[in-house]
């Protein structure tokens, strides 16, 4: 039910396909690289002298209405084209605060005008599985009968083609693995409307197995939420994908289609209790995927910010333009701003790029070389300013190569990042990856669109990220 008092719910910042295994997890990846976060913890009391926020200065480009309702307003790219304030302004009855599923999907109908200013406050666990007597369904509730091990059996034992015809039940398994799906996708997905803010509590706020989405909605903050990917149970196999076939998960945690600007501030993103390698055996020896991303955005979305967020133990993590054929929607979009965020355990994409001006700044990557496929794929037509990140990778083959990949970019550019406690030479691996026409001039400047001061140290780096990424306690 909606509460009757309207509260601030932003707390005032502190300051402003070179695959392999799916990733670890942060306990396994605090291991790696001891010697050199062994430098860097030495660094750490000078650090908190040098500790300051990436903040506006006052003057720059940002609308003067960008705060939120707390007064502070988000850095980076969610800053412009009006800034982005949520739900500030919500009328009392248009302050919720959920429990359930049922209740969440109450609130995000708001009465009736969904895109009408609403603050939604998300308190404990809510399930994307619960139905609306409390039950959680599972795979058998969406497709009574499907089963893996049939369905895969109808590959054939190198997984190259399918057949109805190849056993009696195959055509039965092919009908139950879609409407198995669209079952799925229909109770999972809960869409995020314009002039939202969704707010986890307690610092323990969790959205489980939701499939968050954002489809062409604007201003918009989701903030202090845990979000768990959904476990697809009807993932696909595509033997066509890749040399060997692939599997293609639908669900993220948070897909954005078309949306402008939003802020995704102090959230984690993360498999959580089923990570992949706890999955059933596939072709090949490998395990099936179930999960797709962590947070894919696409279709011509602008204007976005992510920013002191945890991203760990998943494979593909972070999309941004989801096809090379697609420049017809991204083209002259997909402006984002990852700031401060923490990646562990990732395999790949943190984040892929296509099409769009990106600025990575402040961000750490922590994980072991031989899980990583690579953190920062260039992609198509991308413009991608990366600035004073840390990269931590331990054992061997953790160099500059390992950190940068190549699909079709020719424009990126490095400043000051580093690499197990050295510069990390990210500009000179790209070119030598690249084809001809690589270029460290992106055409575009983060500070020429916002105002920011980014850490100066790869100390005051690590120290801010681990101490600030995620929700935060007692909000």
């Amino acid at each position: 039910m909606p509460e009757s008092i309207h509260r601030p719910v932003h707390p005032p910042l502190r300051g402003r396909g070179r695959v392999r295994s799916a990733s670890t997890g942060d306990q396994t990846v605090d291991r790696t690289g001891a010697g050199t976060e062994g430098r860097i913890r030495g660094a750490l009391l000078v650090a908190a002298l040098l500790v300051g926020a990436l903040l506006p200065t006052g003057s720059g480009t940002a609308a003067a209405d960008s705060s939120g309702p707390d007064g502070v307003g988000p850095p980076g790219w969610a800053s412009v084209n009006g800034g982005t304030t949520g739900g500030s302004g919500a009328a009392p009855e248009a302050v919720w605060t959920v429990s359930t599923r049922a209740e969440l999907k109450e609130a995000l109908a708001n009465r009736g005008d969904p895109k009408a200013p609403k603050v939604i406050r998300v308190r404990g666990d809510i399930n994307g599985h619960e139905a609306d007597d409390g039950t959680l369904l599972g795979e058998q509730d969406y497709a009574p009968g499907y089963d893996l091990a049939k369905y895969m059996s109808c590959f054939g034992e190198d997984g190259t083609e399918w057949s109805d015809s190849r056993h009696d039940y195959c055509k039965q398994q092919r009908t139950l693995r879609q409407t198995g799906s669209n079952r799925e996708k229909q109770q999972i997905q809960l869409t995020v409307p314009s002039n939202t803010t969704l707010i986890g509590t307690g610092g323990a706020a969790r959205l489980l197995g939701v499939f968050l989405t954002v489809n062409t909605g604007t201003n918009i903050i989701i903030r202090d939420l845990h979000l768990e990917a959904p476990v697809d149970h009807f993932t696909t196999w595509s033997p066509g994908d890749g040399e060997r076939g692939s599997w293609n998960a639908r669900f993220d945690a948070l897909t954005v289609i078309t949306g402008k600007n939003i802020w995704i501030d102090h959230c984690t993103f993360t498999d959580g209790r089923f990570p992949d390698r706890t999955a059933p055996a596939g072709f090949h020896g490998e395990r099936v995927q179930r999960h797709d991303g962590l947070l894919d955005i696409e279709d011509g979305s602008d204007f976005i910010t992510v920013s002191d967020s945890r991203f760990t133990d998943h494979d593909k993590a972070v999309l941004v333009g989801s096809g090379d054929g697609r420049g017809d929607r991204d083209r002259g979009h997909l402006k984002v701003t990852f700031l401060r965020n923490l990646f562990t355990g990732v395999g790949q994409r943190a984040p892929r790029v296509r099409f769009g001006q990106v600025h990575l700044v402040n961000n750490v990557h922590r994980g072991r070389a031989e899980d990583t496929g690579y953190a920062i794929g260039i992609g198509l037509e991308s413009a991608i300013v990366s600035e004073r990140n840390v990269f931590l990778y331990g054992g061997p083959g953790a160099g500059p190569a390992l950190v940068v990949a190549v699909y079709g970019g020719t424009r990126f550019r490095d400043t000051g990042s580093w690499l197990n406690g050295r510069p990390a030479g990210l500009d000179a691996a790209a070119r030598a990856e690249a084809a001809d026409g690589f270029s460290t001039d992106t055409g575009w400047r983060p500070a020429d669109v916002y105002d920011y001061r980014p850490l100066s140290s790869a100390a005051a780096v690590w120290w801010y990220v681990l101490h600030h990424a995620g929700p935060r306690r007692g909000v």
